[in-house]
């Protein structure tokens, strides 16, 4: 049998959060001969045991796809990670050590205070993010790779808003939403995390509306970005 941590965040109602991610795995692995098994490891990372003739194979394959935590950092080396804070200090990132990316770094998306870039380009905890560290005189931070402002970017560049939502499978987000009915005013759900997803708004839905109207049955984060019109 092959083990491994993933960056894989497990949070929220546990048990459903890891029905969520065995039934991802699997069909992650379901070209190979190989079975995963998933429980809560340290620090709420996700642990996957795979057995089976590709169980070895499957293994790297998933680490190679979602990383594993780490202890120790390389200078300028990309990690993937998940947003774990948002102050005026910055923002925090878990990558099995947690990293902040201080103001300065956050510059390359626009003016404002840290919680006011946040705001604007919807990024809420646990939302996974890729960074590059950055060793200093006074200390080991981090900052956004290129590849994820430009993502950001995308998003806000858009004419259609868009959410972010955490601690939610997508059936359960699709639910909320239909169960509101605004089915129509989106174009769709992408998924972005085990948990953690975008809703793709349609042309003339207010985002800020629609979450007024799901939040409450939805025990979440939401992030909003408007688009550009």
């Amino acid at each position: 049998m092959e083990t491994a941590i993933l960056t894989i965040k497990i949070y929220g109602n546990v048990e459903r959060a890891l029905s969520s991610a065995s039934f991802m795995l699997e069909n992650e692995l379901k070209d190979l001969d190989a079975k995963a098994e998933v429980s809560l490891g340290p620090d709420g990372w996700l642990q996957v045991a795979a057995t089976g003739d590709d169980g070895e194979f499957a293994i790297n394959f998933l680490k190679e796809k979602f990383g594993t935590p780490v202890t120790y950092v390389d200078d300028k080396a990309v990690y993937r990670g998940f947003i774990s804070s948002i102050d005026e200090d910055g923002v925090t990132v878990d990558i099995g050590i947690s990293l902040k990316i201080q103001p300065s770094e956050l510059s390359v998306l626009g003016a404002g205070t840290c919680p006011q870039i946040a705001s604007r380009f919807g990024l809420i905890p646990y939302l996974p993010v890729y960074i590059r560290v950055l060793k200093q005189e006074n200390g080991t931070f981090a900052s956004f790779t290129k590849k994820q402002v430009d993502l950001f970017w995308s998003w806000k560049k858009l004419t259609t808003d868009r959410l972010t939502v955490n601690s939610v499978t997508r059936s359960e987000l699709k639910s909320a939403i239909k169960k509101k009915g605004h089915g129509r005013d989106i174009y769709g759900i992408e998924r972005l995390g085990l948990l953690e997803n975008l809703v793709v708004c349609r042309e003339k839905t207010d985002g800020p509306g629609i979450v007024a109207e799901i939040g409450p049955l939805l025990n979440a984060e939401i992030g909003v970005i408007k688009g550009t019109r």
